[in-house]
């Protein structure tokens, strides 16, 4: 097959389009309109760039369809172009969750941030938080005054993520019915807690940072951080500069499952690197707002 035939099969043909047909499920829960996540028994594969792209958050493994269908079990190059070649015209379902993208420009993510106000007693997000949630009302209290929570649209909350010199990189985006994270931000760390503490507690999600931080009683040697789900070449710089601080203690609190467990095995490695203190927290249930709520 010449490279120009190549390029037409991978134009053609996307990354969603051969998981599906191969049997893979979308998880709604766990997808947004920018990763879509695919499960087969126990295996995760994350569909990006518009379905051109893929990774497994639980290996290396990456690239375009064609290394996906190698992935997938084709037996070399060639094969992986047959196998691509026979999904030619197959049209993927649509995830019930995707939208229309938006017809006009974004604003910058900081002005984005700035139209939105904090969540406050009987506000949308913060009945979403206390109730649906049971966070401590103390706890979103912290939260909101320290900037790090706004009102999202249709009763979700927004979670801000920033660099180490406190510039907003984006939010999650959490809801009773809606799960993403900024449009055209970047995830880094949501951070909570004592700013300089030696002890860096690093969940999942913001939510369970701030559950974490409510079942420790928000201990003051503590800053919970989350990385949103992902593990961006940015969040692992920030986790290396926290790494770096006099006495770090690096704390993998991640979920307790598979994923959670080979977060933790980079946060051991990043503690390693960097001579500091390292020890897993693990959740009794999957994650920590599942212990919360027990």
């Amino acid at each position: 097959m010449n490279k120009r035939a190549i390029e037409e099969l991978r134009e053609k043909v996307g990354c969603a389009a051969l998981l599906e047909k191969d049997g893979w499920k979308v998880d709604l829960k766990e997808s947004t309109r920018r990763a879509i996540k695919y499960r087969r028994d126990a295996n995760i594969i994350i569909v990006i760039h518009q379905g051109r792209g893929w990774f497994d958050p639980l290996s290396p493994a990456k690239g375009d369809v064609f290394s996906l269908a190698e992935h997938l079990g084709a037996d070399g190059f060639v094969q992986a172009c047959d196998r691509v070649a026979d999904v030619v015209g197959f049209v993927p379902a649509a995830p019930a969750w995707q939208r229309p993208a938006r017809p006009k420009a974004l604003a910058p993510i900081v002005e984005r941030w700035g139209y939105r106000v904090g969540p406050r007693p009987g506000s949308p997000a913060w009945c979403y938080l206390t109730g649906e949630r049971e966070l401590p009302a103390n706890i979103v209290k912290q939260a909101v005054a320290s900037d790090r929570l706004r009102e999202g649209p249709q009763g979700s909350m927004w979670a801000a993520h920033s660099d180490s010199a406190g510039a907003l990189t984006g939010w999650e985006e959490r809801g009773p019915a809606w799960r993403g994270f900024a449009t055209e931000g970047a995830k880094e760390l949501f951070r909570f807690g004592s700013e300089e503490s030696e002890r860096i507690c690093i969940t999942e999600a913001a939510i369970d940072a701030m559950s974490l931080a409510a079942i420790e009683v928000l201990r003051p040697d503590t800053l919970y951080v989350s990385t949103g789900g992902g593990w961006s070449p940015a969040t692992d710089h920030a986790i290396r500069g926290l790494a770096k601080r006099a006495n770090a203690w690096l704390v993998a609190a991640t979920d307790n499952n598979r994923q959670g467990d080979i977060y933790a095995d980079r946060v051991r490695a990043i503690a390693a690197d960097a001579s500091a203190r390292y020890a897993r927290l693990r959740p009794c249930a999957g994650d920590w707002n599942e212990d919360l709520r027990a």
